[in-house]
């Protein structure tokens, strides 16, 4: 069950922006381009974002693969003025 839903919100997010934690403690943030149904991810314009969001370590298009991943999260928009 958990999965559907994980795999449902990858499927609304491609092509945006998404934020992943590794369990190595990295956070990390780029386009979310693919994915599979182990939760191997593609990003594009991916960067290793540093504790308090200070410094970002560009890193181009990375797979990810899924047994690393703690977490996923679609990054919110600000609002349009």
């Amino acid at each position: 069950m958990s999965s559907d839903i994980s795999l449902r919100i990858l499927s609304q997010s491609l092509g945006n922006t998404v934020l992943v934690r590794l369990r190595s403690g990295k956070m990390l943030r780029g386009i979310l381009q693919g994915y599979d149904q182990h939760m191997n991810l593609v990003l594009e314009q991916a960067e290793e974002i540093t504790e308090g969001n200070s410094e970002q370590k560009p890193l181009g298009v990375i797979v990810i693969r899924g047994d690393n991943i703690i977490m996923v999260s679609p990054t919110v928009k600000p609002p349009q003025k």
